[in-house]
């Protein structure tokens, strides 16, 4: 079994109106409980709008990238397959409810994680 990294970018959603956000997060969490029921989820959520903070090598802290200058990750999922295949599936599934795009990655797999 593999594990996939399905994401969407900040911002990627703006395009929703107030008023259907409801209805997203229904359908996002209604995919969110097949993915359970199903054995494949692992774990995901959506990432709140704001500067990151970077921790370097030496364990100084600087303000990160900010979201309107550069491509941040604004929610993901984390599944695990059996194939890409599927991981495609589950990323158009979650497409459909988020009501946008998704990215999908393998995970490398670490032996000892």
């Amino acid at each position: 079994m593999q594990r996939y990294l399905i994401s969407f970018d900040d911002g990627a959603m703006d395009h929703i109106a107030e008023a259907d956000f409801p209805a997203v997060g229904e359908a996002s969490h209604a995919v969110v409980q097949e993915a359970k029921d199903a054995g494949v989820w692992i774990f995901g959520g959506g990432l709140e709008r704001q500067q990151a903070s970077i921790v370097a090598t030496d364990g100084a802290v600087t303000d990160g990238p900010f979201p309107e200058a550069k491509a941040v990750v604004g929610g993901f999922s984390i599944i695990e397959v059996a194939t890409r295949a599927e991981a495609l599936e589950w990323a158009a599934r979650i497409a459909a409810a988020c009501r946008c795009a998704q990215e999908v990655r393998e995970i490398m797999f670490d032996p000892l994680s």
